[in-house]
């Protein structure tokens, strides 16, 4: 599975890209490798003020419907509208084209709270159920 070190990590499978207070926001390869091929997903609404952990997206695929949520608070200030015709590019690109939205107004102090690549890389093996 791909972790890339630039992001930061969640338990539930969320990514954030950091660039000063505002990141991107997806979800990562082993959720896009659970979840099969993505067929929708519901995305968050622009400008939305969001908490840790809130739900701000569902998405669906050929085997289960999921809540995508919050890495960190802060206002959502861009969303990937080319998942809506392509949802797709989650499966075939999570950490690049299948970005799902941007949220800004990030305090920072919280993200330390969230796993770098090699914390989540073993947080992977720990909760292995293959």
């Amino acid at each position: 599975m791909d972790t890339p070190d630039d992001l930061k990590y969640t338990k539930d499978h969320e990514w954030i890209r950091l660039s000063g207070n505002k990141g991107l926001v997806g979800i990562t390869d082993h959720a896009q490798s659970e979840l099969g091929d993505i067929t929708f997903i519901e995305l968050p609404t622009l400008g939305q003020n969001v908490a840790p952990t809130d739900t701000i997206a569902s998405i669906e695929s050929v085997k289960a419907a999921s809540d995508i949520y919050a890495p960190l608070g802060g206002s959502i200030s861009k969303i990937n509208e080319n998942l809506t015709d392509t949802p797709e590019l989650i499966n075939q690109s999570p950490y690049d084209t299948g970005w799902i939205c941007e949220i800004d107004n990030i305090n920072l102090d919280t993200a330390q709270t969230l796993m770098n690549a090699h914390a989540y890389q073993e947080y992977l093996k720990e909760h292995d159920t293959s």
